[in-house]
């Protein structure tokens, strides 16, 4: 299969295509992965920097149960944009908009009695129950409650849900290391976690999702999938354990394509400098392109001299600094005219480096290669139908 092709890129300085019926052929994947379980695609962070909105349509159509986002203000956008059914968001700060996520029918998680406080009250003066899922810390030392402070958490929240405030929907945590097959860490959290949800039945609860499973307990950790599953980054076509396989391994496909025109061709003679500091010095007569994106589109800077870019069908390396708007790459005898494209990273269908390779280039994972990629940068979809639109 060749690379998608993005019409309305045009001649775009720059621009992140995003290939909806990949993500929709991610979802049924990882639907298959977990037969017995609702799926809840995650859109935090405008859906890993993919567009929230359209990738949240797409991922419905596909059969998606429920959505995810990570604040409050992301699962309000959703239904700003007319996406009903199941949402749930989970980072919540004191003060937050409880009562508007109550209005909505947002499902939204309680960690601590602070928050059990703020949205009952929430409630009463919406004059309906909200609708609240349950978050134990079972090892990842994030948001959640202790399991020496879930028997109260558990014990008020029945007390509330029995005086009619909240309808606890869900009790759920999250892995530390489900990334690393086998680390020691995830039979202990599963552990914490089967005991949570065993002292909040005993404490009269009945939540109709228990949840803990991320991309990769999704794809690797079936006696993770309780009721639902949670896939973020897998959705979006890459691997969550590259340690074990990329994305093809898992019948998955990357959703996202960068690619930017250039900007400049020249030829310079040897001994030229190139971008801040001259770290990149032409070791002799040499063409060098200019790719109009910087570390303000996302680019990391610390993947200076290391990333990887296909111009004119190889793979070209940056050449010294990445700029705030702009890097170079040395074609060395290879020709180039301005306005040819320059491919980041994508599925790798013609030969062009992937998010993984970015992510190796600069030490990091693949899910900040693609998050960070900034608002500058225009999403064009491919696959989206009746409705598009950068959401």
């Amino acid at each position: 299969m060749g690379r998608m092709t993005y019409e309305d890129s045009g001649m775009l300085r720059a621009y992140a295509g995003i290939d909806l019926d990949a993500l929709r052929a991610n979802v049924r994947t990882l639907r298959a992965k977990a037969p017995g379980a609702a799926f809840m695609a995650v859109l935090k962070a405008d859906a890993y920097g993919h567009g929230m909105v359209p990738c949240a349509r797409a991922a419905r159509e596909a059969g998606a149960d429920w959505l995810g986002t990570a604040t409050p203000e992301e699962a309000l956008a959703l239904r700003a944009a007319g996406l009903g059914g199941r949402v749930l968001c989970w980072l919540w700060t004191p003060g937050g908009p409880w009562r508007a996520c109550v209005d909505a029918d947002i499902d939204v998680t309680v960690s601590a009695r602070w928050a059990l406080t703020e949205v009952t009250l929430a409630a009463r003066a919406a004059g309906r129950p909200a609708r609240v899922q349950l978050k134990i810390d079972a090892g990842l030392g994030r948001n959640g409650a202790q399991p020496a402070d879930w028997p109260d958490l558990v014990h008020a929240a029945r007390a509330a849900e029995r005086d009619g405030l909240i309808r606890v929907t869900g009790v759920w945590a999250h892995f530390s290391c489900a990334d690393e097959p086998g680390h020691p860490s995830i039979d202990r959290e599963l552990a914490v976690f089967r005991r949570a949800l065993r002292q909040a039945e005993d404490a009269g609860l009945t939540p109709e999702v228990r949840h803990i499973a991320n991309s990769p307990g999704t794809l690797t950790l079936p006696e993770s999938h309780f009721d639902l599953v949670r896939p973020g980054v897998a959705m979006y076509g890459i691997s969550p354990v590259p340690q074990l396989g990329g994305p093809a391994d898992f019948g998955l496909r990357p959703v996202m394509t960068l690619a930017a025109r250039l900007a400049s061709v020249k030829r310079v003679p040897g001994g030229h400098g190139v971008s801040y500091g001259h770290h990149y010095v032409t070791p002799g007569e040499t063409t060098l392109a200019l790719v109009p994106l910087g570390y303000a589109d996302g680019v990391p800077r610390h993947a200076s001299s290391a990333g990887p870019v296909l111009v004119a069908g190889k793979w070209r390396t940056v050449a010294g600094r990445v700029a705030m708007d702009q890097f170079v790459v040395d074609l060395g005898g290879d020709a180039a005219s301005p306005g040819d494209e320059a491919v980041l990273f994508g599925p790798g269908d013609d030969g062009e480096p992937t998010a993984e390779d970015w992510a190796r280039a600069a030490g990091t994972i693949a899910y900040e290669i693609v998050t960070r990629v900034g608002a500058r940068v225009p999403r064009v979809y491919a696959g989206a139908g009746p409705v598009a639109g950068n959401g």
